[in-house]
């Protein structure tokens, strides 16, 4: 496998970003990269991003959900921000970006975690989260989905698949951006380019939308649907935040809430923004996030 790493030079004085780098080797020798904030005693939050985003998706959470006496562990998923890139689309799978994720909790130890899912995400979180159920102690779902190949995809989906698969120009900060109802500043959009000096770094974000089950002959549907099968017997605390413009995963909200127990008698909301609700409404979000946590005593 041919492993790229971003320069560290990339990264240097990005925009909201102080965080402090921290590192594992995972088991295949790629580097991941991952946020951990707050008080190791803590409750902990798990923050997952998506595509074609990275943890400074979560800038102005962080130091928010740390205020109100959390630990806030955020990763980002190999092929994206500060851990390694394999440089081939064949490298990347769906299964093995399950893996990479549970080596980075169980390197962390991490013990009833809340897990805040966004876009990816939740394909991957939630697949975590029914491996070994009594590990996790609540969801926070948002603008996520777990498909299983059984029910068509929107058209939107559809169109940005095509899209990474063919487009000459892959610009991954302008894909933010259309997906987000505020102006990024120009800062922002080169923090969001930051991870990809060049083409062949963004192997892994053009292969991602080609990952997701879209019929029933992919080869994770059956785990997914394996997954919903516990996720249909889950009583724990479950939160919906879902924007209202967001034409990708638009009703998944609804879904969540008619299948999975631990929805009912939660005050999920619907949030004004685009897919990437992180970048439209962070405060608006990590109020609700507490709101839920002090309801439901976790902090």
């Amino acid at each position: 496998m041919k492993i790229l790493r971003t320069p560290k030079s990339a990264f240097e004085n990005l925009k909201g970003f102080p965080f402090k780098e921290n590192y594992h080797t995972l088991a295949d020798a790629l580097r991941i990269h991952y946020l951990d904030e707050g008080n190791k005693k803590h409750p902990v939050v798990l923050l997952l991003h998506g595509e074609p985003s990275w943890s400074y998706l979560y800038r102005s959470m962080i130091p928010k959900l740390v205020a109100a006496g959390l630990r806030v562990v955020a990763p980002d998923l190999v092929g994206f921000g500060k851990s390694d890139k394999p440089a081939e689309q064949a490298d990347y799978t769906y299964a093995k970006h399950i893996d990479w994720m549970q080596e980075v909790v169980d390197h962390l130890e991490l013990k009833n975690i809340n897990i805040f899912i966004q876009d990816w995400g939740g394909l991957i979180g939630l697949r975590l989260l029914t491996a070994n159920p009594d590990n996790f102690s609540s969801v926070v779902a948002a603008n996520t989905m777990l498909p299983t190949g059984s029910v068509s995809p929107p058209r939107a989906f559809l169109d940005w698949q095509n899209f990474a698969a063919t487009s000459p120009k892959f610009d991954v900060a302008t894909v933010l951006q259309r997906a987000t109802t505020t102006t990024l500043s120009d800062d922002i959009m080169a923090a969001y380019n930051a991870p990809f000096p060049t083409e062949e770094h963004k192997a892994g974000a053009r292969v991602f939308p080609a990952l997701v089950p879209t019929t029933e002959n992919d080869p994770e549907s059956d785990n997914n649907k394996k997954a919903w099968g516990i996720l249909t017997q889950w009583t724990k605390p479950f939160l919906c935040l879902f924007s209202d413009q967001d034409p990708i995963t638009k009703g998944g909200d609804q879904v969540f809430q008619k299948l999975v127990p631990g929805t009912k008698d939660q005050d999920h909301q619907t949030i004004s923004g685009g897919h990437f609700l992180q970048e439209n409404s962070g405060p608006e979000i990590v109020a609700l996030m507490v709101q839920f946590y002090a309801k439901n005593k976790v902090i």
